[in-house]
């Protein structure tokens, strides 16, 4: 249970959480958080603008006889991953989240919760509000962090020159204290689609369901099914069993950057309910084997579907389901440095089915830069021998761990002084916008912490009450002891 002064914390910063997550937020949608934080930051008296990406850069003065201490930037993200639990009714660009407070926990009525990062802007907001015997701070509030990082890839490098320190507000554990990250790279793959009529009688909806999904960074580790993968082990062995069929559509998963937990697809064909229902039976009997231990609730189900207007042709079905098949979904290799931690991966998150075509994304991380080039260069590749357009985004940078840190030696040291334990202190499997501010500022001291969330860009996500007001304190300590000159600039 918390205690008065947490509790004290905890209600101001939810009730600035809340009013966050009253705004619609997804990804490349943020002028309205944008517009609401301006107005926030120019009532707490700083001196604030608004980017062209709609980026905040918020100035608070230092405390009184703090002006010579050092600049500290806070950072965190505006967007959010909007997903909904199947049946929820859920409009990401009008519904607000609903909050749901159950004891020491907070989530979301049917849908993510957006914690990552509101909870981090929320922190941020307290801090300025409340910070004493401090030098000057500096918050940036980025947008689009989850599905290109083109916020903090816009930033200009000015707003880092004056700045010696850097907390990013926007890892999951409240007692991990990040000094590394992997990079990233996405790829999307389309395939122009030849529609014809169907010339079968029954029509099927096969829908992959029952996963956990999760994080593609920080779950990918755990070897949890790829409904989107499954579905196309599904359809490829259809066809080796000699079912005769076509599809009209595929689609599936909520993220670019989360595992998908759901995807289905409707064929027609002229095979008996019998034959094609012993193929689906026996494909989800194998792929329960391989993921009962990691992922058990796997279920892949058929049932009748209405008859579609059209359905696309042999050699693009083909194309689709091959391409799916041969991209490689998990971890490439762990990392033979740090043990237990992934250096490479890559993962299927959204397949959708539209007019014209069929699209879906690859996205790629890696601590090690130039093996996102390599697997961009096989996703050319393979795109080329298939048929399949590809487009390769900018990759995103890692961030390479700084080999001496004083502001993470400080905080690890506060940390244990607060809460009597140690700090873990390491690197990530998950892309940070860290990456792109170290290589545009080297000299940075960086690091990222965050309250303890559990099942991220997922209906489950819960953020852990109790951990904000420890870190709220830690940070506020780090603060103050940077303006009292006690960390050796670096």
């Amino acid at each position: 249970m918390l205690d008065n002064g947490d509790r004290k914390i905890v209600d101001e910063v939810l009730e600035d959480f809340a009013a966050i997550a009253d705004i619609p937020r997804p990804s490349l949608h943020e002028k309205a958080i944008s517009d609401y934080l301006l107005g926030e930051f120019r009532a707490f008296g700083c001196d604030v603008c608004q980017d062209a990406a709609n980026n905040i850069i918020a100035d608070r003065a230092a405390s009184p006889g703090y002006e010579n201490a050092p600049r500290v930037i806070l950072q965190a993200h505006m967007d959010m991953v909007c997903v909904a639990a199947e049946g929820v009714k859920y409009d990401p660009l009008r519904d607000p989240i609903r909050l749901c407070r159950t004891g020491d926990a907070l989530s979301a009525e049917g849908t993510s919760l957006g914690a990552d990062d509101g909870a981090g802007i929320a922190m941020i907001l307290y801090v300025f509000r409340h910070a004493e015997n401090v030098g000057p701070l500096r918050a940036i509030i980025t947008t689009d962090e989850e599905t290109g990082m083109s916020g903090a890839q816009a930033l200009d490098i000015k707003v880092f020159s004056d700045a010696d320190f850097l907390i990013n507000w926007d890892s999951e554990n409240f007692d991990e204290l990040t000094r590394g990250c992997a990079g990233s790279v996405g790829v999307d793959f389309r395939r122009n689609l030849h529609w014809y009529n169907p010339m079968m009688p029954q029509a099927w909806h096969i829908s992959v369901s029952g996963l956990l999904g999760g994080h593609s960074g920080e779950r990918i580790g755990d070897g949890r099914g790829n409904a989107i993968r499954i579905l196309a082990q599904t359809l490829h062995a259809l066809k080796n069993t000699g079912v005769s069929f076509s599809v009209a559509s595929i689609n599936g998963g909520s993220a670019r950057n989360a595992i998908a937990a759901e995807a289905e697809a409707v064929i027609v064909t002229q095979s008996r309910m019998e034959e094609v229902s012993r193929a689906i039976s026996e494909m989800e009997q194998h792929v329960r084997s391989v993921f009962v231990n990691v992922d058990p609730g796997i279920s892949i189900n058929l049932s009748d579907a209405e008859m579609p207007a059209q359905v696309m042709g042999d050699s693009d079905m083909e194309a689709l389901t091959d391409g799916l098949l041969l991209l490689h979904t998990g971890v490439f290799q762990m990392s033979p440095t740090m043990p237990g931690l992934v250096e490479t991966s890559a993962n299927l998150g959204l397949i959708r089915t539209e007019r014209n075509g069929v699209w879906f994304s690859y996205f790629a991380r890696s601590s090690v830069d130039e093996k996102l080039g390599e697997i961009a260069e096989a996703c050319r590749v393979l795109g080329m021998r298939l048929g399949l357009e590809v487009s390769v985004a900018t990759p995103s940078p890692g961030w390479r761990e700084r080999p001496q840190s004083a502001l993470s030696d400080m905080m690890a040291k506060i940390f244990e002084e607060q809460n009597g334990r140690l700090m873990k202190v390491g690197v990530i499997h998950a892309g940070l916008e860290c990456g792109w501010h170290i290589k545009k500022a080297p000299h940075l001291d960086m690091v990222s912490i965050g309250v303890t969330t559990h099942d991220i860009h997922s209906p489950k996500e819960t953020l852990d009450l109790k951990t904000i007001a420890p870190q709220v304190r830690l940070v506020m300590e780090t603060l103050h002891e940077i303006a009292q000159e006690k960390c050796a600039l670096q």
